[in-house]
């Protein structure tokens, strides 16, 4: 499975991470143990919004561009974030 999912930072909720992973567990543990450089690293701990399967790799890595995109930041906090 390919996976988008969508983090919230637990100190700080306006803050969330977009990503792509084979596996969605396992992502989130490194982000919380700063395994992963760069933006995430400020804003630890993060808890699991939402995991979206997709059976293509192509196709979730199209939705987490759009996910980063304006218009699909702004549909992330119309349908899944605080």
């Amino acid at each position: 499975m390919h996976i988008v999912y969508v983090l919230t930072s637990i100190f700080n909720p306006e803050r969330s991470y977009v990503g792509y992973t084979t596996n969605v567990m396992r992502r989130l543990k490194e982000h919380n143990e700063k395994k992963v450089k760069g933006y995430s690293n400020h804003y630890v701990p993060w808890k699991l919004v939402v995991a979206i399967d997709f059976t293509e790799k192509k196709l979730a890595l199209r939705f987490e561009r759009y996910l980063k995109s304006g218009s699909g930041h702004a549909f992330l906090k119309k349908h899944f974030l605080p």
